[in-house]
């Protein structure tokens, strides 16, 4: 069975367009959180994962747009929550809202949480990454440091698809995984998008120049 693996989307419509256009025929795909926040199409996003019925696990800026959460952003991550809280419709609220902060698929196989499976908002990098994190799935998908990496284990596998939407790892191209549950394999993929578009988006909707201007450097 082959899994598309997809995290961090933050809004950014046009990145997600390019993931989808590359992602190869797989039998499910599922999102580690943070559908919305930063960039400026959150709606676009809400609805092409909805439509598409892709199980999505809650992330931090999800959680701050229907809910209180202690969470502490800085200005940018702020201005994108308080962009889609302004754009967003009820039904789109909604289904951000029904999100849980974990899922597990495919008869026990693969569980999704958004940060750590002991705390959805920990920031778990690559360096950190161990067997103790599995419990009985055989894969465990994350996201929130927009970092892309996997790792094999004796018990499994521990993966970040890495970020659609604002990559951090020093690559701007949008990232994703796929995840071969009977091979027991993981396939990471970067695909390029048309940066300067998202960049006038974000100068058309008057957030922060520098969650344009960051998306070119993969930070």
């Amino acid at each position: 069975m082959q899994i598309g693996l997809i995290s961090d989307v933050h809004g950014n419509r046009v990145a997600l367009e390019a993931v989808l256009a590359d992602l190869p025929a797989v039998d499910a795909l599922v999102c580690a959180g943070d559908v919305v926040g930063y960039n400026p199409w959150p709606g676009d996003c809400v609805d092409a994962l909805c439509e598409r019925e892709v199980p999505t696990v809650m992330g931090n800026h999800d959680r701050a747009v229907v809910t209180e959460t202690g969470f502490q952003f800085n200005d940018m991550a702020a201005a994108g929550v308080d962009h889609a809280l302004a754009v967003l419709d009820e039904d789109q609220r909604e289904w951000l809202a029904s999100l849980p902060d974990e899922r597990t698929l495919f008869d026990g196989r693969l569980k999704i949480v958004h940060g750590h499976p002991d705390d959805p908002d920990r920031y778990t990098y690559p360096e950190e990454f161990s067997s103790g994190m599995l419990t009985d799935e055989d894969v465990l998908v994350m996201g929130h440091t927009h970092v892309q990496h996997a790792e094999r284990f004796a018990d499994g596998i521990v993966v970040n698809p890495g970020s659609v939407g604002q990559p951090r790892d020093g690559d701007p191209r949008a990232a994703y995984a796929i995840c071969d549950l009977d091979a027991m394999t993981v396939e990471t993929h970067r695909v390029e998008y048309d940066i300067e578009r998202v960049q006038d988006g974000v100068a058309e909707t008057g957030l922060p120049t520098r969650i344009g201007s960051r998306l070119a450097r993969g930070e």
